[in-house]
This record gives C-alpha cells, structure tokens and sequence, in this order.
C-alpha cells in the first residue's frame, strides 16, 4: 500500500529523531505529511536551534530550507487543520509516526480524546487498521504509562520506545538516532542503509 506517511513531532525530549525520521523519509521518495505540536516547538529550539513557525506554510517553507528541494514531498499542516487528509477515514495516510511521542500524546491515542491533528491522526489510523507507531520518549515509566501502551498495543499500535542498541557500535549520538530511525523505517518497508543488520560486520 502506498501513500504518504504521516510524521507527528510531540514535546517529547529527542526531536532529533522526528527530524532524522522525515529526512531518511524524504531521501527514500516518501510523501510526507507533517504534524507539530506547540510543545514540539519549544523542544525544537531548544535541542536542535530550530525556529518552527506557527503557520504551516512557514513552517514548510523552513524545513525545505533545511532538508533540501523537494517539489511536492514535504506538506506541514496546522494543529487545528481539520481538514488535512489525515483527520478523516476517506483518505488517511498509509502510516502514522508519532515521533517522538510523549506519554500525554500516547495517554490521549489510548483513551481515543482528538484534541488535535496529531490526536485525530492517530485515532484514524487506528479505526482505519492503518499503522500506528509510538516512538514514546520518557523514563522512567509509571504503571499508567505502562497501562496506556498495552491499551494502544491492544488497539493495534506499534509502541516502539527510543531505545537504542549498542551492537552497531555507535560512535556519535547521530549513530545512537539512526538505530532508532532505523526500526521505524524498516517496520514502514522503507528500505535504507543506516545500519548493518544483526550478526553483519558492524562499522568502523
């Protein structure tokens, strides 16, 4: 099934792999639809000096600036843009990242409250048996975390937490963000060659 795949930045601490996400995206020919939260903003600034304007055009216009040209690939929409696909059953994305996802974003999923985009995206994606995925950035987890990723789970989520191995033998923090982005990608069946495979030579 192909489709653009829907990107949700939270306010979760790691905004680095929600950007490395949509940038191995976009070099892999993905359509990408991006969602952002206020929360996200503040994160943004703070760990990656990323000024993201409140308006979704600006906001595009920016993120072209950064990851390159890319003539119809990246659209960003408004927390409120009710009428961006992913907000109906008629025509939802193929695929639903929320990365990273805070625990408040993943306590809305598992109780289906549509707040906003990010929350609606993720309830279409359920209903529609579209995949779902939770990169939750949190530690340590309560048992009400825990409780709410068994109820998405349940639900038919992915809760595919930002924990890094270390086989690869990571020798920066960017090798640490592709081990994750990695996972996600390869549970999209996007191909990419950010790491060796299990038991293959790792890098120099």
């Amino acid at each position: 099934m192909k489709g653009p795949v829907a990107v949700a930045w939270t306010g979760a601490s790691g905004i680095q792999y929600g950007l490395r996400l949509v940038e191995c995206l976009l070099r892999a020919g993905e359509e990408v639809h991006l969602l952002y939260s206020e929360a996200a903003q503040v994160v943004a600034s703070m760990e990656a000096d990323l000024a993201l304007p409140s308006k979704p055009e600006a906001a595009q216009t920016r993120l072209e600036q950064r990851f390159g040209p890319l003539p119809g690939r990246l659209r960003v929409f408004g927390r409120r843009q009710w009428t961006a696909p992913a907000a109906s059953g008629s025509d939802p994305p193929r695929a639903v990242v929320i990365c990273p996802c805070t625990t408040g974003t993943l306590a809305t999923v598992a109780r289906g409250i549509c707040d906003d985009l990010i929350d609606r995206a993720a309830d279409v994606a359920l209903k529609e048996r579209r995949k779902l995925i939770l990169v939750v950035r949190e530690t340590p987890l309560s048992p009400i975390h825990l409780e709410n990723m068994l109820q998405v789970t349940r639900a038919g989520a992915l809760v595919l937490p930002a924990c890094p191995g270390f086989y690869h033998r990571p020798q920066r923090v960017a090798d640490l963000v592709d081990f994750v982005v990695a996972r996600v990608l390869d549970h999209l069946e996007v191909p990419h060659e950010l790491l060796p495979r299990w038991g293959r030579q790792p890098r120099k």
